[in-house]
């Protein structure tokens, strides 16, 4: 059982013959109950910053936890953020991949096509070209044919 001020204050000495002096005694032990109590009421002071520190300390703790928690909650987040980007980034550039060998396949189909629609016009060219020659050298074939009749005529 702990001793307090009041058990300094109440306690009792028997009396003996040749005891101390009873004044000094009782003068001395009301010294000590000052300072005794002084203490006393100090270290209840330290122990209630000690409850309150402590409760603190657990608060802090908890506090502590759970930045932990949010800070791995975000570690996570933020590698599922980057790991989603990448596959984003993967699907973008195979749907860019797609649609250049699309217009790339476009591109050459339509060159294909213009070349023959080329080939296709020389040809009508040369036809034509051909088809009108042959009327000409026809047109000029008469033309001589009626000049030498016409010269005929005109000199008889």
């Amino acid at each position: 059982m702990p001793l307090t001020p009041m058990d300094i204050h109440n306690k009792e000495f028997t009396r003996s013959f040749r005891g101390y002096n009873e004044d000094e005694v009782d003068e001395f032990l009301d010294l000590i109950i000052d300072e005794f109590e002084k203490m006393y009421k100090e270290n209840l002071n330290f122990k209630d910053k000690i409850n309150t520190m402590s409760d603190q300390i657990a608060n802090y703790k908890t506090i502590e936890n759970t930045l932990k928690e949010t800070l791995v909650t975000a570690q996570k987040t933020a590698e599922d953020v980057n790991a989603n980007a990448e596959k984003k980034a993967e699907l973008i550039i195979k749907e860019a991949q797609t649609q250049a060998e699309k217009i790339i396949q476009e591109a050459n189909n339509q060159i294909i096509d213009i070349k023959k629609e080329y080939q296709n016009s020389c040809k009508e060219f040369q036809i034509f070209k051909n088809k009108f020659k042959t009327l000409l050298e026809t047109q000029l074939d008469m033309i001589e044919q009626n000049s030498d009749l016409f010269i005929d005529e005109n000199l008889e």
